[in-house]
Protein backbone atom coordinates (compact mmCIF):
# COMPACT_ATOMS: atom_id res chain seq x y z
CA UNK A 1 0.00 0.00 0.00
CA UNK A 2 1.07 3.77 -0.34
CA UNK A 3 0.45 4.03 3.37
CA UNK A 4 3.06 1.91 3.69
CA UNK A 5 5.93 3.11 1.47
CA UNK A 6 4.97 6.56 2.65
CA UNK A 7 5.69 5.58 6.64
CA UNK A 8 9.43 4.79 5.79
CA UNK A 9 9.84 8.88 5.14
CA UNK A 10 9.94 9.14 8.81
CA UNK A 11 12.81 7.24 8.84
CA UNK A 12 15.15 8.54 6.25
CA UNK A 13 13.75 7.43 2.98
CA UNK A 14 13.42 9.93 0.58
CA UNK A 15 10.08 9.99 -0.95
CA UNK A 16 10.90 10.39 -4.33
CA UNK A 17 12.57 7.36 -4.47
CA UNK A 18 9.58 5.15 -3.97
CA UNK A 19 7.08 7.92 -6.47
CA UNK A 20 8.91 8.76 -9.09
CA UNK A 21 7.20 11.44 -10.61
CA UNK A 22 6.73 14.64 -8.88
CA UNK A 23 3.78 17.37 -10.16
CA UNK A 24 3.51 20.92 -8.30
CA UNK A 25 0.37 21.58 -7.27
CA UNK A 26 -1.58 24.40 -9.51
CA UNK A 27 -3.92 26.69 -7.88
CA UNK A 28 -3.88 23.84 -5.30
CA UNK A 29 -6.09 21.36 -6.50
CA UNK A 30 -4.45 17.88 -6.42
CA UNK A 31 -5.60 16.12 -9.95
CA UNK A 32 -4.73 12.32 -9.24
CA UNK A 33 -5.09 12.06 -12.97
CA UNK A 34 -1.42 13.44 -13.50
CA UNK A 35 0.49 11.72 -10.84
CA UNK A 36 0.98 10.18 -7.40
CA UNK A 37 3.69 12.95 -5.82
CA UNK A 38 2.95 16.35 -5.20
CA UNK A 39 4.63 19.16 -4.51
CA UNK A 40 3.19 22.49 -2.96
CA UNK A 41 5.76 25.50 -1.32
CA UNK A 42 2.92 27.31 0.44
CA UNK A 43 2.74 31.49 0.05
CA UNK A 44 -0.66 32.03 1.88
CA UNK A 45 -3.46 30.29 3.66
CA UNK A 46 -4.52 27.87 0.98
CA UNK A 47 -7.04 25.40 0.46
CA UNK A 48 -6.36 22.10 -1.49
CA UNK A 49 -8.62 20.32 -3.19
CA UNK A 50 -8.48 16.54 -4.75
CA UNK A 51 -9.78 16.04 -8.33
CA UNK A 52 -10.15 12.85 -10.97
CA UNK A 53 -9.64 10.18 -8.17
CA UNK A 54 -9.83 6.41 -9.46
CA UNK A 55 -13.26 5.05 -9.61
CA UNK A 56 -15.12 3.27 -6.75
CA UNK A 57 -13.57 0.41 -5.72
CA UNK A 58 -10.62 0.95 -7.14
CA UNK A 59 -7.50 2.15 -4.96
CA UNK A 60 -5.64 5.34 -5.44
CA UNK A 61 -2.83 7.03 -3.22
CA UNK A 62 -1.17 9.97 -3.18
CA UNK A 63 1.38 11.79 -1.48
CA UNK A 64 1.29 15.81 -0.60
CA UNK A 65 4.86 17.48 -0.08
CA UNK A 66 3.90 20.68 1.36
CA UNK A 67 6.51 23.71 2.69
CA UNK A 68 5.73 25.92 5.08
CA UNK A 69 5.72 29.82 5.05
CA UNK A 70 5.22 32.65 7.05
CA UNK A 71 2.18 35.35 6.09
CA UNK A 72 1.28 38.49 7.06
CA UNK A 73 -2.43 38.96 8.17
CA UNK A 74 -3.08 42.97 8.15
CA UNK A 75 -5.57 44.59 9.91
CA UNK A 76 -5.30 43.10 13.18
CA UNK A 77 -6.03 45.53 15.39
CA UNK A 78 -6.04 43.46 18.49
CA UNK A 79 -2.24 43.78 17.74
CA UNK A 80 -1.64 47.41 16.39
CA UNK A 81 1.13 48.59 18.13
CA UNK A 82 2.72 52.70 17.85
CA UNK A 83 5.78 52.92 15.45
CA UNK A 84 6.92 56.05 17.26
CA UNK A 85 6.40 57.72 13.76
CA UNK A 86 4.41 60.98 13.28
CA UNK A 87 4.30 63.87 11.30
CA UNK A 88 3.14 67.42 12.28
CA UNK A 89 0.28 69.39 10.43
CA UNK A 90 -0.49 71.95 12.41
CA UNK A 91 1.86 74.73 10.40
CA UNK A 92 -0.88 73.84 7.62
CA UNK A 93 -4.36 72.75 9.88
CA UNK A 94 -4.90 73.13 13.14
CA UNK A 95 -8.73 71.41 13.45
CA UNK A 96 -7.81 68.37 10.60
CA UNK A 97 -10.75 66.10 10.42
CA UNK A 98 -9.72 63.53 8.05
CA UNK A 99 -7.02 61.84 5.97
CA UNK A 100 -6.37 59.96 3.09
CA UNK A 101 -3.57 58.32 1.48
CA UNK A 102 -2.46 57.59 -2.25
CA UNK A 103 -3.20 53.76 -2.79
CA UNK A 104 0.98 53.63 -3.45
CA UNK A 105 2.01 55.52 -0.03
CA UNK A 106 3.71 58.37 -1.77
CA UNK A 107 1.22 61.18 -0.99
CA UNK A 108 -1.23 62.16 1.92
CA UNK A 109 -3.84 64.28 1.90
CA UNK A 110 -5.62 66.32 5.21
CA UNK A 111 -8.45 68.00 5.19
CA UNK A 112 -9.54 70.30 8.09
CA UNK A 113 -12.11 73.00 8.82
CA UNK A 114 -9.04 75.96 9.79
CA UNK A 115 -8.77 76.77 6.13
CA UNK A 116 -11.41 74.68 4.65
CA UNK A 117 -9.38 73.06 2.37
CA UNK A 118 -7.00 69.74 1.46
CA UNK A 119 -3.72 70.10 2.31
CA UNK A 120 -1.21 67.56 0.10
CA UNK A 121 2.17 66.03 1.20
CA UNK A 122 4.66 63.99 -0.47
CA UNK A 123 6.37 60.99 1.48
CA UNK A 124 10.10 60.46 0.15
CA UNK A 125 9.38 57.15 1.82
CA UNK A 126 6.00 55.78 1.15
CA UNK A 127 4.13 54.85 3.68
CA UNK A 128 6.45 56.30 6.63
CA UNK A 129 4.79 59.39 7.37
CA UNK A 130 7.85 60.87 9.06
CA UNK A 131 9.55 61.56 5.33
CA UNK A 132 6.15 63.62 4.79
CA UNK A 133 6.57 67.16 3.37
CA UNK A 134 3.95 69.70 2.31
CA UNK A 135 3.31 69.91 -1.58
CA UNK A 136 0.22 72.05 -2.32
CA UNK A 137 -3.35 72.84 -1.10
CA UNK A 138 -6.48 72.88 -2.59
CA UNK A 139 -9.60 74.61 -1.32
CA UNK A 140 -13.15 73.73 -0.58
CA UNK A 141 -14.41 76.39 1.28
CA UNK A 142 -16.81 78.04 -1.59
CA UNK A 143 -19.26 74.71 -1.01
CA UNK A 144 -18.30 73.46 2.37
CA UNK A 145 -17.78 75.16 5.53
CA UNK A 146 -17.52 72.23 7.95
CA UNK A 147 -15.65 69.71 5.52
CA UNK A 148 -14.87 66.56 7.89
CA UNK A 149 -14.55 63.46 5.70
CA UNK A 150 -12.51 63.03 2.74
CA UNK A 151 -12.71 60.27 0.17
CA UNK A 152 -10.53 59.86 -3.60
CA UNK A 153 -10.99 57.72 -6.31
CA UNK A 154 -8.69 55.45 -7.13
CA UNK A 155 -6.85 57.22 -10.44
CA UNK A 156 -6.79 60.09 -8.37
CA UNK A 157 -9.11 61.95 -10.85
CA UNK A 158 -12.17 62.75 -8.19
CA UNK A 159 -12.40 63.99 -4.81
CA UNK A 160 -14.98 64.07 -2.39
CA UNK A 161 -15.66 65.88 0.82
CA UNK A 162 -18.84 65.57 3.43
CA UNK A 163 -19.85 69.02 4.71
CA UNK A 164 -21.39 68.65 8.32
CA UNK A 165 -22.09 72.54 8.01
CA UNK A 166 -24.02 72.13 5.06
CA UNK A 167 -24.76 68.26 5.26
CA UNK A 168 -23.98 67.58 1.69
CA UNK A 169 -21.28 65.61 -0.37
CA UNK A 170 -19.55 67.02 -2.54
CA UNK A 171 -17.88 65.81 -6.13
CA UNK A 172 -14.76 67.84 -7.59
CA UNK A 173 -12.15 66.76 -9.94
CA UNK A 174 -8.87 67.14 -10.30
CA UNK A 175 -7.35 67.96 -13.48
CA UNK A 176 -3.96 66.54 -12.94
CA UNK A 177 -4.33 63.17 -10.45
CA UNK A 178 -3.22 63.85 -7.19
CA UNK A 179 -2.56 67.30 -7.46
CA UNK A 180 -4.41 68.97 -5.69
CA UNK A 181 -4.24 72.45 -6.38
CA UNK A 182 -5.52 71.21 -9.87
CA UNK A 183 -9.33 70.57 -7.83
CA UNK A 184 -12.52 71.85 -9.34
CA UNK A 185 -16.33 71.72 -8.56
CA UNK A 186 -17.75 69.07 -10.82
CA UNK A 187 -20.80 71.01 -9.92
CA UNK A 188 -22.65 68.04 -8.16
CA UNK A 189 -23.48 66.88 -4.66
CA UNK A 190 -25.94 64.94 -2.46
CA UNK A 191 -28.20 66.36 0.21
CA UNK A 192 -27.58 63.28 3.15
CA UNK A 193 -29.65 65.45 6.03
CA UNK A 194 -32.45 62.83 5.78
CA UNK A 195 -30.17 60.39 6.96
CA UNK A 196 -27.39 62.11 8.89
CA UNK A 197 -27.71 65.83 10.18
CA UNK A 198 -24.50 65.78 11.28
CA UNK A 199 -22.66 63.64 8.67
CA UNK A 200 -18.51 63.11 9.72
CA UNK A 201 -17.24 60.84 7.24
CA UNK A 202 -17.30 59.21 4.35
CA UNK A 203 -16.14 55.99 2.14
CA UNK A 204 -16.37 54.64 -0.84
CA UNK A 205 -16.20 51.50 -2.41
CA UNK A 206 -13.47 50.75 -4.66
CA UNK A 207 -15.43 50.59 -7.62
CA UNK A 208 -17.53 53.82 -6.89
CA UNK A 209 -21.16 52.34 -6.65
CA UNK A 210 -21.51 52.59 -2.76
CA UNK A 211 -21.00 55.51 -0.73
CA UNK A 212 -20.86 55.08 3.10
CA UNK A 213 -21.58 58.14 5.74
CA UNK A 214 -21.63 58.02 9.65
CA UNK A 215 -21.84 60.65 12.10
CA UNK A 216 -23.87 61.97 15.17
CA UNK A 217 -27.43 61.44 14.69
CA UNK A 218 -28.20 58.07 15.21
CA UNK A 219 -24.43 57.32 16.10
CA UNK A 220 -24.60 54.71 12.67
CA UNK A 221 -23.60 54.60 9.32
CA UNK A 222 -25.92 55.33 6.19
CA UNK A 223 -25.27 53.77 2.16
CA UNK A 224 -25.79 54.89 -0.75
CA UNK A 225 -25.80 53.15 -4.34
CA UNK A 226 -25.14 55.34 -7.10
CA UNK A 227 -26.46 54.39 -10.58
CA UNK A 228 -24.07 55.75 -12.22
CA UNK A 229 -20.16 54.84 -10.59
CA UNK A 230 -18.17 57.83 -9.12
CA UNK A 231 -21.55 59.92 -9.88
CA UNK A 232 -22.77 61.38 -6.49
CA UNK A 233 -25.68 63.31 -8.28
CA UNK A 234 -26.64 59.17 -8.70
CA UNK A 235 -27.01 58.28 -5.53
CA UNK A 236 -29.83 56.73 -3.70
CA UNK A 237 -29.96 55.63 -0.45
CA UNK A 238 -30.35 51.60 0.32
CA UNK A 239 -29.70 50.88 3.75
CA UNK A 240 -28.73 52.00 7.21
CA UNK A 241 -26.48 50.16 10.14
CA UNK A 242 -27.86 49.73 13.35
CA UNK A 243 -26.05 52.31 16.41
CA UNK A 244 -22.60 51.55 17.42
CA UNK A 245 -23.24 52.70 21.01
CA UNK A 246 -22.59 49.08 22.10
CA UNK A 247 -19.00 50.32 21.51
CA UNK A 248 -18.86 53.19 23.85
CA UNK A 249 -18.69 55.30 20.70
CA UNK A 250 -21.44 57.70 19.82
CA UNK A 251 -20.09 60.14 16.78
CA UNK A 252 -18.24 57.76 15.07
CA UNK A 253 -15.81 60.63 12.91
CA UNK A 254 -13.40 57.96 10.58
CA UNK A 255 -14.59 55.23 8.42
CA UNK A 256 -12.75 52.84 6.82
CA UNK A 257 -13.52 49.51 4.92
CA UNK A 258 -11.24 46.91 3.95
CA UNK A 259 -10.99 45.86 0.14
CA UNK A 260 -12.73 42.54 0.52
CA UNK A 261 -15.91 44.61 2.29
CA UNK A 262 -16.06 42.58 5.49
CA UNK A 263 -14.63 44.69 8.39
CA UNK A 264 -15.53 48.28 9.20
CA UNK A 265 -13.34 50.69 10.89
CA UNK A 266 -14.02 53.74 12.95
CA UNK A 267 -12.96 56.10 15.58
CA UNK A 268 -14.46 58.74 17.19
CA UNK A 269 -13.96 61.92 20.35
CA UNK A 270 -16.01 59.91 22.49
CA UNK A 271 -13.97 57.41 24.02
CA UNK A 272 -10.64 58.15 21.80
CA UNK A 273 -10.79 54.55 20.35
CA UNK A 274 -10.37 52.83 16.76
CA UNK A 275 -12.72 50.26 16.75
CA UNK A 276 -12.98 46.94 13.77
CA UNK A 277 -16.95 45.72 13.31
CA UNK A 278 -17.62 43.05 11.05
CA UNK A 279 -20.57 42.89 8.07
CA UNK A 280 -21.86 39.74 7.49
CA UNK A 281 -22.49 40.30 4.03
CA UNK A 282 -19.73 42.16 2.18
CA UNK A 283 -20.17 46.10 1.25
CA UNK A 284 -23.98 45.61 2.66
CA UNK A 285 -23.83 48.01 5.98
CA UNK A 286 -27.44 47.02 6.68
CA UNK A 287 -25.13 43.88 7.74
CA UNK A 288 -23.12 46.01 10.38
CA UNK A 289 -22.61 44.25 13.78
CA UNK A 290 -21.18 45.15 16.85
CA UNK A 291 -20.73 41.72 18.77
CA UNK A 292 -17.10 40.74 18.90
CA UNK A 293 -16.04 44.13 17.93
CA UNK A 294 -11.89 44.55 18.46
CA UNK A 295 -11.18 48.08 19.60
CA UNK A 296 -7.66 49.73 20.28
CA UNK A 297 -7.01 52.83 22.18
CA UNK A 298 -5.34 55.53 20.68
CA UNK A 299 -5.39 57.70 23.63
CA UNK A 300 -1.85 57.72 24.63
CA UNK A 301 -0.67 59.27 20.58
CA UNK A 302 -3.94 60.98 20.23
CA UNK A 303 -6.51 62.62 22.71
CA UNK A 304 -8.87 64.11 20.10
CA UNK A 305 -9.13 61.58 17.00
CA UNK A 306 -10.96 62.49 13.79
CA UNK A 307 -9.81 60.43 10.97
CA UNK A 308 -8.05 57.29 10.07
CA UNK A 309 -6.78 55.40 6.72
CA UNK A 310 -4.97 52.24 6.13
CA UNK A 311 -2.17 50.73 3.57
CA UNK A 312 -4.47 48.79 1.19
CA UNK A 313 -2.80 45.43 2.51
CA UNK A 314 -3.56 46.31 6.36
CA UNK A 315 -0.32 46.08 7.31
CA UNK A 316 -0.21 50.06 8.29
CA UNK A 317 -2.50 52.53 10.11
CA UNK A 318 -2.56 55.92 10.26
CA UNK A 319 -4.84 58.63 12.82
CA UNK A 320 -4.95 62.07 12.92
CA UNK A 321 -6.54 64.69 15.72
CA UNK A 322 -6.67 68.06 16.75
CA UNK A 323 -5.87 67.64 19.85
CA UNK A 324 -2.00 67.22 18.62
CA UNK A 325 -2.53 68.21 14.94
CA UNK A 326 -0.40 65.06 13.99
CA UNK A 327 -0.56 62.37 11.74
CA UNK A 328 0.35 59.07 13.73
CA UNK A 329 1.32 55.82 12.39
CA UNK A 330 0.69 52.43 13.50
CA UNK A 331 1.82 48.70 12.82
CA UNK A 332 -1.41 46.47 12.43
CA UNK A 333 0.11 43.27 10.10
CA UNK A 334 0.72 40.39 12.51
CA UNK A 335 3.37 37.15 10.68
CA UNK A 336 2.02 33.76 11.28
CA UNK A 337 2.55 30.41 10.18
CA UNK A 338 0.46 30.02 6.64
CA UNK A 339 -2.73 27.41 7.62
CA UNK A 340 -3.96 24.67 5.49
CA UNK A 341 -7.48 23.69 4.89
CA UNK A 342 -8.34 20.03 3.36
CA UNK A 343 -11.36 18.54 2.36
CA UNK A 344 -14.30 17.38 4.01
CA UNK A 345 -14.20 14.50 3.12
CA UNK A 346 -10.69 13.95 4.29
CA UNK A 347 -10.23 11.51 7.24
CA UNK A 348 -7.03 12.23 9.48
CA UNK A 349 -5.38 9.45 11.33
CA UNK A 350 -6.28 9.36 14.83
CA UNK A 351 -9.07 12.24 14.11
CA UNK A 352 -6.64 15.31 14.56
CA UNK A 353 -5.76 17.27 11.59
CA UNK A 354 -1.82 17.98 11.67
CA UNK A 355 -0.90 21.03 12.17
CA UNK A 356 0.92 23.09 8.52
CA UNK A 357 4.59 22.47 8.73
CA UNK A 358 6.74 25.88 10.24
CA UNK A 359 8.52 28.36 7.31
CA UNK A 360 10.90 26.44 5.24
CA UNK A 361 10.11 23.20 6.75
CA UNK A 362 8.55 20.63 4.71
CA UNK A 363 6.01 18.01 5.60
CA UNK A 364 4.95 15.23 3.73
CA UNK A 365 0.99 13.75 4.10
CA UNK A 366 -0.41 10.32 2.35
CA UNK A 367 -3.96 9.99 0.93
CA UNK A 368 -5.62 6.86 -0.11
CA UNK A 369 -9.49 6.58 -1.08
CA UNK A 370 -10.92 3.21 -2.83
CA UNK A 371 -14.89 4.57 -3.16
CA UNK A 372 -14.75 7.54 -5.59
CA UNK A 373 -13.18 10.03 -3.34
CA UNK A 374 -16.08 9.97 -0.90
CA UNK A 375 -13.40 9.18 1.63
CA UNK A 376 -9.63 10.00 1.56
CA UNK A 377 -7.90 8.54 4.25
CA UNK A 378 -5.06 10.55 5.60
CA UNK A 379 -1.87 10.48 7.48
CA UNK A 380 1.01 12.39 8.24
CA UNK A 381 3.79 10.56 6.94
CA UNK A 382 6.76 12.76 7.30
CA UNK A 383 7.68 15.46 9.49
CA UNK A 384 10.21 18.00 8.54
CA UNK A 385 11.94 16.37 5.77
CA UNK A 386 15.20 16.74 3.76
Amino acid sequence: MANDKAFKIKNGLSAKRYLQSSTAVAASDVDMSLGSYFTKTLSANTTFTFSNPPASGTAGSFALEVTGADVTQGFDLSNASYDSTFFYVGSQETLPRDLRFKPDGTKMYIIGESGDDINEYSLSTAWDVSSASYTATGSVSTQAAGPSGLAFKPDGTKVYVVDRSSIYIYQYSLSTAWDISSISYDSKSLFVNVYQNNPLCVFFKSDGTEVYIGGGSGSNFDQFTLSTAWDISTASHTGASTSITATGEVEPEGLYITPDGLNLFTCGLNVDKIFKLDLTTAWDITSLTTTGFVEFDNSAQEGAIRGLDFKPDGTKMYIVGQAEDDVFQYSTGTTTPATITYPASVKWSGATTPDAPAAGEKDVYVFVTTDGGTTYYAKQAGDAVA
